[in-house]
């Protein structure tokens, strides 16, 4: 039985040059309402946690959360997916840095850029601020990533940085770990604390 899974895999396959026929398909069969445009699969992480904390099940309501390699690939999603492809309703989050190739992306693909959600720097940041950092240590602790840290923040090149921005280059410097962090984080947070870009993207959906 076709998923949002294969429906995702399939996207990926038509924007990296191949048939678009599978993705055409299964938009239709699922039936696919909704793109959710993120730039990688920590955003991701992060967005699936936050929905299930809420009772939420995406995939069963016609959502797919989409990672697409990069914030520089909106043009080519919103195209596929956007009114010049599939026509799905199309929304997600970028960072304020970003911003300028989502708007122009999202102007060429004919789509609506108000549904689009900006993280002051990025994901990681916000959820860092919401939590604070002796939080954010505590769950590094409890993760076993406590030793791993102390030997980064000794490196040279942190002295100087304020310790949430040392904790943001932290949970990059390691495959896969930006990943747990993005569930570990959200799975952390307060209700009345989840940050405004990551609370509005949710509620929209």
């Amino acid at each position: 039985m076709a998923d949002m899974g294969a429906f995702r895999d399939a996207v990926t396959t038509w924007a990296a040059g191949g048939s678009g026929d599978s993705a055409r398909e299964l938009a239709v069969r699922l039936p696919v309402r909704t793109a959710v445009l993120l730039e990688g699969p920590s955003d991701v992480a992060a967005v699936s946690a936050l929905a299930a904390s809420r009772g939420r099940n995406l995939a069963a309501e016609g959502v797919c959360v989409l990672p697409m390699g990069g914030a520089m690939s909106v043009g080519r999603f919103a195209r596929l997916l956007g009114p010049p492809g599939l026509g799905l309703r199309l929304t997600g989050l970028c960072d304020e840095a970003e911003r300028r190739y989502y708007a122009r992306g999202l102007e060429r693909a004919g789509a609506a850029q108000q549904g689009f959600f900006v993280c002051a720097a990025d994901l990681e940041d916000e959820l860092i601020r919401a939590l604070g950092v002796t939080r954010v240590e505590e769950l590094v602790r409890a993760e076993g990533d406590l030793r791993a840290l102390h030997s980064f923040l000794r490196q040279p090149a942190q002295r100087g940085r304020t310790s949430q921005q040392q904790l943001r280059r932290f949970l990059g410097t390691k495959k896969g770990r930006k990943i747990r962090y993005g569930r570990v984080l959200v799975e952390a947070l307060d209700p009345d604390r989840v940050p405004a870009p990551l609370d509005g993207l949710l509620t929209s959906l």
